[in-house]
Order: C-alpha cells, then structure tokens, then sequence
C-alpha cells in the first residue's frame, strides 16, 4: 500500500502520531522537498530510500511509487501540511487506481491552523465572521473566474490566502477592489510554526508594502478579516442562559 501522510504545517513535532509511525515503517518516502521540514526524515528507518519530489516529474514520482510497492515495500508520500489542500493528489490516487495498487491518506495539520496559531487568531468569531475561505491567486496554475479573490471579498468573510505571496501588490488591489476597506486587519504569516516563524500584522492596503519592508518573497500565509481585531460577541454556546442536550440553561434561557 501508498500512503500519502500530511507533514503538518513545519515544526517535526507536529505531524500526527499516525504519520509518524508510518514515516517509521516505510522502506520508500518521497517528499515534497520544497515544503517539508527535513528534520522530519530523522524519523526513517536504517536502509529507508528518500526521494525528493521537488526535483521529480508525476511520472517518475509514480514509477518510484508503483515500483516500491510492486516490490513489497512500504511506501510513504510525503506532503506539506494536508494533503487535501493544493497537494496535486488527485492525479497520483487516479494513476494507483488505474495501475490496480491501493492507497490511504493521513491528514495532517495544514499551515492554516498553524498561521491561527502563530496570530492567536480564531478565524470564526460570533458576530463577526462564521465562514474561511481559502484560496490563492492565479498565476501559472489558473483559478476560476467566480472564484477570484475580488468575488470572495464581497462576502467580507476570513480569507487565508495560499500561494500569492509573490503577487502581493495584485493581491492587495484585488481584494479592495473586491470591497475590503482599506483599514480591514491582515497578516502575512512566514513559515507558520517553523523555529523561523515571523508574523507581520498590517492592514489590507499596506500588505505589498509590509512584505517588501519585512523581505518575505514566499512561504507565507496571508489572512484577512475582522477576526484580526479584538471585538467579537460572546459564544452562546456556553451562556449560562443557554441550553444544550448536556447542560439546562438558567431560568429564561434559551434552548437548542
């Protein structure tokens, strides 16, 4: 079997104790060395084969894999944070599908929640904003035209945006050309949970500047929203005044 195993979103300790294990056990890894802490491959066994996916094609990372499980051996791909989240791993489970071999994914911490870490951000807060989007700029790879950032900034919901840290100055037009008010709190977030983690607080019409100021060119996650400031509602959730099936409200409550 293949196993596609989430890295986490940088630091070594942050992969789950699943991925881990399998990282244990494999006889092949092949990582996507751009992204993935090498520290991580400190884990390996003796004799454990590493291959770096940052030098290879889909096609030679799918004879590696086919071929090591083939064999018997024990195959470990290793994403950057999850794997589900701008991974390209659609392709490879539909090219293991069709060669007959079986897969499973272990998800991991994507550097989204790292980024809500590293800002002490709760990216949903009551009264301010309920939805994410996630989502990145065009560039090489396109996106589709209802998904542009300047239509998702018409909601005025948290964004966290991949991708796009090289595209700072189109990014900062688009959003407020999109609605954002100039003022609306953003970060640029560099390497979220990395020992070389920096976080850049702005606003939506100083991120260009803030990234060149700071040196950031990539590896960085840019938030937008209101969640950013300190004003939000209580959570109802636990008002004593509210009801839930596990604890009654005080008199004049609410239930649900």
């Amino acid at each position: 079997m293949v196993v596609f195993v989430g890295a986490g979103s940088g630091a070594e300790d942050l992969i789950t104790v699943r991925g881990q294990r399998y990282l244990r056990e494999a006889d092949i890894i092949v990582y996507a060395g751009s992204l993935v802490n090498p520290r991580l491959l400190e884990e390996k066994k003796e004799g454990c084969a590493v291959y770096n996916s940052a030098f290879m094609t889909l096609e030679e990372v799918l004879e590696v894999m086919t071929e090591g499980e083939r064999s018997g051996k024990r195959v470990v791909r290793l994403h950057t944070g999850d794997p589900c989240l701008y991974g390209a791993i659609r392709e490879q489970m539909d090219a293991l599908e069709a060669a007959g071999i079986a897969y499973e994914v272990c998800p991991g911490v994507s550097s989204f929640c790292g980024a809500a870490a590293a800002l002490g951000a709760e990216y949903t807060l009551p009264g301010i904003s309920q939805s994410v989007v996630i989502t990145r700029m065009a560039g090489r790879t396109p996106v589709p035209e209802a998904e542009s950032i300047r239509s998702f900034a018409g909601h005025q919901a948290t964004m966290v945006i991949f991708l796009s840290t090289g595209m700072l100055p189109a990014l900062q037009e688009e959003l407020l050309a999109g609605g954002y008010p100039g003022d609306t709190p953003a970060a640029i977030v560099y390497k979220a949970t990395w020992p070389d983690e920096k976080v850049c607080r702005c606003t939506v019409d100083s991120l260009a500047h803030t990234a060149e100021h700071e040196g950031i060119k990539k590896t960085a996650l840019i938030v937008v929203g209101r969640v950013l400031e300190g004003e939000y509602q209580r959570s109802a959730l636990y008002h004593p005044s509210f009801s839930t099936e596990f604890r009654q409200a005080s008199k004049g409550g609410r239930d649900e």
